[in-house]
């Protein structure tokens, strides 16, 4: 997936704005298992997903716990880096080979401030990630291991030949064991 089909699935920007962003990204292959972002640091880049998986995961009570799962067209970020310029919780790791485009949030925060259609880019961006945040968590607190394992096989099937199943457990919030039992009476 090229940086312009990313960018503009997320909003669509006239070919001037997406010409500066491009100018601004760095494409780099990078293999499985690089940590992109790394938790308690400050991140300065913005990872666009053009091939590949990456996972965002924390660590709690001695395991890490993954919470978001990136594929072709996603965004990878720690939002509190983007925003705040502080440290982020998350680490952020690639579980294929990738192929991503690198932005720093420096130079996205200069174009956000002159060129109005990336601002909005911007905005729109914030907006659909806090959506995608709200949809992640909402389902964790009401619907069951065995309702969220539907869930993800009716949204993003692709996403389970591809990714290690104690990976997938964690996303969903069950056991390997559960997940094995889940998946066993489907």
């Amino acid at each position: 997936m090229e940086l312009t089909e990313i960018l503009t699935r997320i909003y669509p920007l006239p070919q001037e704005s997406l010409n500066s962003i491009i100018l601004k990204a760095e494409k780099v292959e990078l293999p499985r298992g690089t940590l992109l972002i790394e938790a308690d640091k400050v991140c300065r880049n913005v990872f666009f997903v053009a091939k590949g998986i990456v996972r965002a995961y924390c660590y709690a009570k001695g395991r890490d716990i993954t919470f978001w799962i990136g594929d072709e067209g996603t965004v990878a970020l720690s939002m509190l880096s983007y925003i705040n310029a502080t440290p982020g919780y998350e680490n952020i790791v690639t579980i294929e080979d990738c192929i991503l485009y690198r932005i720093s949030v420096e130079d996205l925060h200069r174009l956000f401030h002159s060129d109005i259609h990336i601002a909005n880019w911007g905005r729109v961006f914030a907006e659909k990630e806090i959506l995608r945040a709200e949809k992640s968590l909402i389902p964790q607190l009401f619907t069951t291991g065995s309702e969220r394992y539907e869930q993800l096989l009716k949204e993003q099937p692709q996403l389970l030949n591809r990714i290690p199943l104690e990976n997938i457990a964690s996303y969903l919030g069950v056991t390997p064991v559960s997940l094995s039992r889940i998946r066993s009476k489907k």
